[in-house]
């Protein structure tokens, strides 16, 4: 393959700034990931006794897996032409092995920890690997390079973690993440190579965008998905109908929350930015903030419509409240990369939420949903007034 034919696999100026529909087909994938994962969550939380701070751990990592997974894939896409049949290939080979990485969720840390690390590992030194000889001699090899070198490493402890006994599984997958997770903050440095700067990973910032965006959305329908199931499969009392009605009322108000207005606007701001690479990169964890906010939404809310008169306990306070506080910590995250600043109503409404724990730990499960979503409407209401009358608000990134 030579050097021109290495280059066609880049995006270009007249190529495709939307998501593909293979790129729509993948996120199919991970919308039954994230069900494992919370289905997964809330067996935790249910039946997990002592081991639970264990078995929160534990589910923590997969969730990380995968967003490193998708991420990386996303970003994947936004440089190279998802129109040519290589990076058409390295999606295909990613849906597949995310798919086996979900259906390993459920028992990763018992009989299926191989078949998990070996989805895991396929995908990301997989992906590398082909980049690298798709593009041969072309200069954009060295990142695909570097990428594959840690890659590598990090296999290791993925492997020999799902081939150990469970007990010793965390911490070695522990280490595999952090491996990664630091490879991608530092630029993947590799000797003789030196570490990849954000301004060597060119991206599409319209695409870029509307993949977070989207898989936003992917987050909020697991919402509805595990509301829905919970619900369906159980008894149709009012005090259940009332929890359903809070759960769907709270998956429009993240959504709210989120588009408007730094959300909306964050191809804009991406765009606009003096390293659009960078601002993407900083995305990538302020959205990994609020999805597993959602998750654990979506999980207390499963709680509340199996139990909405039960009684309190630290591990469900903290999926009913804390998932949507993690979640407005995110935004608020992305609103200060997008604009700068950060709107008064988010540390207010995470200063109510504070102040109101001596009153909310007396309540039954489904007056602490109703709490928190109370919360939630009073920034949406704050976001409505502040932009009534006013022009759009043009991104000001600080990146």
């Amino acid at each position: 393959m030579t050097d021109e034919r290495g280059a066609e696999l880049l995006r270009r100026g007249g190529g495709p700034r939307r998501a593909t529909f293979l790129e729509l087909f993948l996120d199919v994938v991970f919308v039954f990931a994230f069900t494992r994962v919370s289905q997964r969550l809330i067996h935790d939380i249910t039946v997990g006794g002592r081991r639970l701070p264990l078995d929160l751990a534990q589910t923590l990592v997969l969730l990380l897996a995968l967003w490193m997974v998708w991420s990386l894939t996303a970003w994947a896409t936004s440089h190279y032409d998802p129109d040519q049949p290589p990076i058409r290939a390295v999606m295909v080979w990613s849906m597949f092995g995310s798919l086996v990485m979900a259906v390993s969720v459920p028992e990763a840390f018992d009989a299926h920890g191989l078949s998990f690390a070996a989805g895991y590992v396929a995908i990301q030194v997989g992906r590398s690997a082909y980049l690298s000889l798709a593009l041969r001699r072309h200069a954009q090899r060295h990142l695909s390079d570097r990428i594959l070198v840690w890659s590598a490493v990090s296999a290791v402890p993925w492997i020999v973690g799902g081939l150990v006994d469970t007990d010793a599984r965390l911490p070695l997958w522990a280490v595999a993440l952090v491996i990664d997770y630091v490879g991608a903050v530092v630029g993947w440095p590799v000797p003789s190579l030196g570490r990849a700067k954000a301004s060597a990973w060119t991206v599409t910032a319209e695409h870029l965008a509307e993949r977070y965006q989207q898989f936003i959305i992917i987050a909020l329908g697991e919402m509805i998905f595990i509301s829905g199931v919970g619900f369906s499969t159980s008894e149709f009392t009012l005090l259940r109908w009332l929890a359903f009605a809070d759960a769907f009322a709270t998956t429009v108000l993240l959504w709210r929350i989120y588009f408007h207005r730094a959300g909306s606007v964050l191809a804009e701001a991406v765009a606009e930015a003096a390293e659009p690479a960078r601002l993407g990169k900083s995305a990538t964890y302020t959205h990994l903030a609020m999805i597993a906010g959602i998750v654990t939404t979506a999980v207390g809310f499963e709680l509340v419509i199996a139990e909405p008169t039960g009684h309190i306990d630290p591990v469900r306070f903290a999926a009913i409240f804390g998932g949507p506080a993690l979640f407005v910590v995110g935004r608020a995250r992305l609103e200060y990369e997008v604009f700068g600043r950060v709107s008064w109503s988010r540390p207010v409404g995470l200063l109510v939420l504070v102040l109101a724990l001596p009153v909310l730990v007396r309540l039954p499960l489904l007056g602490i949903a109703v709490s928190a979503t109370a919360v939630l409407t009073g920034m949406a209401v704050v976001d409505a007034l502040r932009a009534r009358g006013r022009p759009p608000e043009h991104p000001a990134t600080p990146m």
